[in-house]
This record gives structure tokens, sequence and C-alpha cells, in this order.
């Protein structure tokens, strides 16, 4: 009966017949009532498999994840498919939080989606405990472990859902997770027992390539005049982007750059113009692809290596989710071994150094000693660091060890809303409104919409205030400037950017601990997973494919015959058996004119071919590889317009 109810869902939601790999697997594990861990490669269709079991039965899911942009994609997908969902994050006011939880417990919400963060707040846990809950899922689950790449302190307080429902599963997702991040995660959720489900980490449409060069331009503009479609070249630093975004333009291409110090509206542009297609190459750091849904890009090149295979596999999986052939390509150079090290000493400072930082970020953010527990604080990282003259990433290393012993938590960039303080007593305002009596009616509507505004920042509502004081949004503004200038309140208007959250009172320096061991043991990780990367790059004896798969506690030894390291042992081998050129020659002519009559299927390509399946196959690959051949729509093999 179950299984034909999620069968049932997923056609009517989705339009699909079957699941994929591993989907069904795990949604019956949890539709049993077990805590599951799940292990799902990059584009893998992780979400359906916390929807569907949600959809088939009554009550509501709550999806954890640190995205707020991928929570928006998330409940505005659902909504189009009827779906009732709902996301919570400090994009809001107090009231349309209240609201929203209010539906959550008593309306027909099926899906909250919310940051850990908002796990903390008793208001938060006190309305999880009436609500119908069913599931719990939590996306990027290695963010919960302080071995995984991309750890969150935050994401500890996940466990505290339990004590409100001990009874719900818990679903827990991630496309990248080493034995002992996984490990880590099932024992910091509290699973009663081990129940790890992995799909396979293999996909069979992804060619993996090294490239050892010192012409990185040179390599990166032949593949993108190649292959045909869109792609992303990751970069290290900001002023990269564009760099080689003008270098691809200075060559016909079009392409654009994306990093975090672009503003937000900029970036959202930048990122709709490629998504569309009229932009053909997006040149970025890490701040990109993170929830965005393009299916046919054709190519990711890493110009720099990445720190560890964890952000490689997820960054490289960017390509062909479509399920057509698509290149990952890495430029690697001789001194990256030496640049890696010299990256990894500026990103792990000294205790001592640490320690100044923190120091700077509390008077960055004029924060005395013995004040600042539980606040919450704007801050703008590269602002930071230029007013310090600091290296970011050692900075966010200080702020990541200052996490993991319990100091702080930054969040990602995000959507914040105007907050307000008032910068004098309730005495004193009295007298000000006597005096200005024009702004005594716009005063009076802040009081009664907002408690606590005289003790601490408390995020508004414009409209919600324009709407209870008669005024224009615009006009809103203006008031709460002139207040502002009148020195009656402090006010921070809506923007983008990072959250500092303050678990502690500033400590003096003497007395902030960081553990040795965590100090110790994250160093060790680090310059394990450096050495993972290197041996990524510098390997020409295994499958790319086979080594990902191994690092992710894969077992599969079969190789995918389509990375570099596959074909250069194909040519090898064709080589040993005598092969000549006068026989490539001729298969060469059996294609192209086969081609030319009509574009083809390749499985009904490969059976008019006078070669076995393995030497055409092979041949197949480097003519799309060098853009001679391309793939219709459609899947069919016709010559390159080119």
């Amino acid at each position: 009966m179950s299984e034909r109810k999620i069968h049932d869902v997923l056609r009517q939601y989705w339009g699909y017949e079957a699941f994929r790999p591993m989907q069904e697997e795990i949604i019956r594990s949890v539709m049993a009532g077990r805590d599951t861990l799940a292990l799902l490669p990059t584009g893998g269709g992780k979400s359906l498999t916390y929807q569907v079991p949600t959809l088939a039965r009554e009550g509501l899911c709550i999806v954890v994840t640190p995205l707020i942009a991928l929570m928006k994609d998330q409940v505005d997908n659902l909504r189009r498919r009827g779906v009732q969902a709902v996301a919570i994050h400090s994009g809001l006011s107090p009231a349309e939080i209240d609201r929203l939880l209010d539906n959550c417990v008593y309306g027909t919400v099926k899906f909250l989606y919310i940051a850990p963060e908002r796990i903390g707040t008793e208001l938060f846990l006190m309305r999880v405990a009436k609500m119908n809950l069913q599931l719990i899922a939590v996306d990027e689950a290695h963010c919960i472990s302080q071995w995984g790449y991309d750890f969150r302190p935050s994401y500890l307080r996940i466990a505290e859902l339990r004590r409100a429902h001990p009874e719900v599963p818990i679903l827990a997702l991630t496309a990248s997770a080493t034995e002992l991040v996984t490990r880590d995660i099932m024992e910091n959720l509290q699973f009663p027992e081990q129940n790890l489900l992995r799909g396979d980490f293999l996909r069979p449409n992804l060619s993996y390539s090294v490239r050892q060069t010192d012409d990185k331009q040179g390599q990166l503009l032949r593949l993108v005049q190649n292959v045909p479609g869109t792609g992303i070249v990751y970069v290290r630093t900001r002023e990269a982007t564009e760099q080689v975004a003008e270098f691809l333009r200075s060559e016909g291409i079009t392409a654009e750059a994306y990093h975090g110090g672009l503003a937000h509206a900029e970036r959202s542009i930048r990122q709709e113009e490629w998504i569309q297609n009229r932009v053909r190459v997006m040149v970025a750091t890490n701040a990109f692809g993170m929830g965005i849904d393009k299916p046919d890009v054709r190519f990711v090149v890493h110009y720099t290596m990445c720190d560890s295979l964890e952000s490689y596999y997820q960054e490289a999986g960017r390509a062909g989710r479509d399920g057509k052939r698509a290149y990952a390509l890495l430029l690697a150079s001789e001194d990256d071994p030496q640049r890696i090290v010299r990256r990894y000493e500026q990103e792990f400072p000294p205790l001592e150094q640490v320690k100044d930082i923190y120091e700077e970020i509390c008077s960055y953010l004029q924060i005395a000693i013995g004040d600042g527990a539980q606040t919450s604080h704007l801050f703008n990282i590269f602002e930071f660091c230029a007013r310090n003259h600091r290296y970011e990433g050692t900075v966010e290393s200080a702020i990541k060890l200052l996490q993991l012993n319990g100091y702080m938590t930054l969040t990602d960039a995000q959507e914040n809303p105007a907050r307000v303080m008032f910068m004098v007593s309730r005495d004193e305002l009295y007298r000000i409104r006597v005096n200005r009596n024009e702004l005594d009616p716009f005063i009076r509507v802040l009081l009664r919409l907002y408690n606590g505004i005289f003790n601490d920042f408390r995020p508004i509502n414009e409209s919600e205030i324009a709407t209870w004081s008669g005024y224009s949004v615009e006009r809103v503004r203006e008031l709460l400037k002139r207040l502002w200038q009148l020195r009656v309140i402090r006010y921070i208007p809506s923007n983008r950017s990072p959250i500092l959250y303050l678990h502690e009172e500033r400590l003096p320096r003497e007395d902030l601990y960081i553990a040795p061991e965590t100090y110790r043991r994250r160093k060790e990780l680090i310059e394990e997973r450096f050495e993972q990367m290197l041996h990524y790059a510098q390997n020409e004896e295994q499958c790319r494919s086979t080594v990902l798969d191994h690092y992710f506690g894969g077992k599969s030894d079969i190789a995918c015959g389509i990375c570099d390291i596959c074909l250069r042992k194909r040519r090898e081998e064709k080589a040993r058996r005598g092969e000549t050129q006068a026989d490539e020659a001729t298969l060469l002519e059996q294609i192209i004119a086969t081609l030319q009559a009509n574009p083809t299927e390749p499985h009904a390509l490969l059976q008019r071919l006078k070669a076995s399946p393995e030497r055409a196959s092979e041949l197949l690959r480097q003519l799309l590889e060098e853009g001679l051949i391309t793939q219709t729509g459609e899947g069919l093999l016709k010559i390159s317009d080119r």
C-alpha cells in the first residue's frame, strides 16, 4: 500500500514514473520510522527523499538548511506544484514569523524550511512541540560534524528537536562525507543505530581530467572553444574572477565574473543571465553554484586547485546534471603544491593570532569586555579585513576555531531586515516627543508594534509600519533616518550581509581558551585534505572516478572509461595491439560519412561501424571532446557546425 502511495505521489506532483537509484530505498527507510543518513551525489535528487514521504502521509516536515536562497527556491517549487510550504529566516519580521509558525501548528503547511540558528530560540521550540511533525530533514548534514570541511556549530542544535518529538525520524542528507564524518553525523544527531544508505558516486557521463600546465589560459580556451554549451570556471580570488572573465571576453566568449564583493542585485542579474544562456561562462569564486538548478552545464573548470576533494567533487558535479556528456577539468601547475602549503599556513593561524583576531572583531563591533552575550551583529568580513590589514582566509579560519569553541557563529550572507533601537530612555523620549510633535504619531506606532526596542536592536518591517502609520514606505524610511539624525534611534536599513552571533560575553584576552586538541585535530584534517587533493591531481595511474568514489567510501574498481587516465590507457593498449593509424582513419571516415548523412543516436551508430564497440566508443569520446562532433538536445550525434 505504501509502495503504491509513494509512486502515486511521485507521478502526481513530479510526473515521474520511477525513482532514481537509491531514492526509493531511502524513502522506505524513513517511512519505516528509522533515522537515516543518505549520501547521494550532487544532482542525485536528495529533496525528493523527504518530500515524497511527507506528501504520502499526514503531518509536516521540518527541513533544516543553511542557505536562504535554497529555501526560497524549494518553497517556490513546491508552491508551483500546489504544496503548502513556508520558510522562516532572518529577513522576516517577528510578526511574520509568528504568523507562519501558527500556520504550521494549525494550518495545512506540509514543509517548514528553517536555518539551524532558528532552532535555539525558545519561541520556536515551543511551537514545534505543538506541530504534527512526521519527519525532520537535515540538508548539508556534513555541516554538523566538526571533522567536516564545512562545519557549522549551529547545526549541533538540531538534536534539540528530538526532545520535542523523540519518536519522529531524522533524515540527514549530504553529497560529500568521508567515513569519519558519517559516523560523526549519526552520533551528533543521536541515531539509536547506524543506518547509512549510500548512492553511487560514480558519474558515468562526467569526464574528469587534469592538465599539468603553465599555460592555464591556453588550456582553458581550448576546452571552451571545443566543448559547446555553458560552463563555470572556478578561481580562488575576486581579482582572478575579473581577470579570467576579461581574458575570455577578449577571445570573443561571453563571460561574467561572480564573487562576494558584488552588490546583491548585480550578482542576481549575472546569475540570471548565465542561467538563461545569455552569458556562456561564469568565472566565480566558490560563492557561486550552491542551490542553483541548471542541469545543462557542459563543463566546470577549476583554474586553481581546491582545498579538498569534498569541495572539488561538489563543484565539479555541477556539470552534466541532465545526464548528458560533460567535462570537469582541473588545471594544475608545478608550483601548486607550494602554493597550497603557503595558503594552508595563511589560513591556519597560530593560537595567539586567533586571539588577536578575536579582540579585533570585538573592537570592530564596539563590544566592551563583559558585554555582547547572545547578541547578533552585521559583519562584513571584507571590510573588516581591509580595515585590519588581514588576509580573508586567515580571518575565516580564526572564526571557525572560535565557533568550535563556542564563542561566536558567522552565518552565510543573507537578506537582513531593517533594525531599530532607541538611544534614549523613555523619560527622554517623552521630552523629545513634546518638542517634536510631528514625529509623535510615528514614534507611538514604533512603540506599539515592537517590544524591547529600548534594550536591543529589533528587526522591523517598514511595510508594516507604513500600514499602521498611514505613511508610504518611502516616508517611513525618511522618518526613521530623521530620528537617527536626531540621535533618538539607531537605525540599520535592510541589507544583505552575514550575521555574527556572539554566544558569550567578550572575554579578556587571557581568559580566551581555544582547546588545543580541537586546534591540533583540525590542523591535521586540513593537511590530510590538501594531501588527498594533491594525490588526485598528481595521480597518473588510477581512474579519476574511482579515486573519488573510494575517497567517499565506495568500493567500485570499475574504470569509467572516459576520464583522461582511462583514455590514455586505451590509446596505449591500442598501440600494444599494433592497431595502425590507417585503421583509425578508416573508422573516422565511417563515422563522418554516417553523421553527414543524418544525425544518429550513439547506440545505433556503434552498431553500424565495422569496429569493436570499445574502439568506436573511444573515438566518439575523443571527437566530442575535441568539438568535431556534438550531441543535440534529443541525444543525437551530428557533425559540429564549427
